[in-house]
């Protein structure tokens, strides 16, 4: 059996104190990370461990979802962009899923879903994404010459346009933030996620030093904006939002490189610039021009009556997309509020 037994990192003492000391931890392994999920949609952090000598071994961290629409389900994790599995992020023992598909028997799980970078072998996986990660040098030159000659080109753009950008971790940032962030996923067709949510990440996150908003102004208004995490010496960059009016003034390509800089001067390691959908050509063009290096997260999905691995994902596109566009953003958050928790 590769694990003990099963933790709730968020009352487990010094449960991030075993990361730090543990290779290949990230951000969404965090005690702060399971305590904005589980507070902010009722999830159950179930973390499968093995833990020796003091030292922490083995780690699948897991939360159960248990919706009436989506049905209950065990989630590596929701709403994360990628989890891997401590200590080398393979899925290479079998017994790993041998654990799981048992415990998630009991449980009645409908499926077991897995964001692993790395897969099962003789699997397809149910979706791939693309990963982005900069690695980061004190030297603030070094770093820049990595980025496209358009990217430095928009750089310079922003700041000869006047705008400007501030790192801040207040509640008020947070609200400025999720304004522009309510504009961008009305854009994209989509509901936002429930204020509530983001005030959790500042509760549990911001307020504790483990994350910032980067906000970017011109002539006293706010024209975008980006959420970081951070933990040990990585970084990730989580949210991103703007209002499109704007976008001529290149504020978005501003605010990556305040958060770079700081990074950099403050000796992380690297900064993760997140999961994107293949198809999303512009914002890979985006990511790719900061001197990024390209790698492939893999999604799967495990059905547990057809008791096999399934091909794609269940969520729906299309339609409901062009209806969220031409409705107000009033009625887009009420629909936020009531669905995300069904959504993870």
């Amino acid at each position: 059996m590769p694990y003990s037994e099963i933790l709730n990192p968020i009352s487990y003492p010094g449960w991030n104190d075993f990361l730090l000391n543990t290779p290949g931890a990230s951000f969404f392994h965090s005690s702060a990370w399971a305590r904005v999920l589980a507070e902010s949609y009722g999830y159950r952090p179930l973390y499968f461990t093995k833990i020796n000598r003091g030292r922490l071994k083995d780690l699948l961290p897991l939360m159960e979802v248990n919706s009436f629409l989506t049905g209950k389900r065990g989630v590596s994790l929701p709403f994360t962009d990628y989890c891997e599995i401590l200590p080398d992020g393979t899925l290479q023992n079998q017994n790993v899923m041998h654990t799981l598909i048992d415990y998630g028997g009991k449980r009645g799980w409908k499926s077991i879903e897995l964001r692993s970078g790395n897969g099962l072998p003789h699997d397809t996986p149910s979706s791939l994404y693309y990963a982005h990660s900069l690695s980061l040098s004190p030297n603030e030159e070094k770093v820049y010459s990595s980025f496209t000659d358009n990217t430095r080109r928009n750089i310079k753009k922003a700041v000869m346009e006047g705008v400007t950008a501030t790192i801040d971790t207040s509640l008020n940032s947070v609200r400025e933030f999720y304004r522009l962030n309510c504009m961008t996923r009305k854009e994209h067709g989509l509901p936002p996620q429930p204020y509530r949510f983001f005030q959790k990440i500042h509760q549990h996150v911001l307020s504790r030093d483990l994350g910032m908003v980067v906000l970017a102004s011109h002539g006293g208004r706010t024209l975008a904006g980006a959420m970081y995490f951070h933990f040990g010496n990585l970084a990730v960059y989580k949210y991103g939002a703007s209002d499109r009016k704007y976008q001529h003034l290149r504020a978005n390509n501003l605010v990556m490189w305040e958060a770079i800089k700081w990074y950099a001067q403050n000796r992380f390691q690297s900064i993760c610039f997140g999961r994107t959908e293949t198809e999303s050509t512009g914002l890979l063009q985006f990511k790719r021009g900061w001197g990024t290096r390209e790698r492939m997260i893999r999604y799967y999905r495990y059905d547990m009556m057809k008791k096999t691995f399934v091909h794609g994902n269940s969520r729906l596109k299309g339609l409901h997309n062009a209806v969220f566009m031409r409705m107000p953003i009033p009625l887009l958050r009420i629909i936020g509020e009531l669905l995300y928790k069904h959504m993870g």
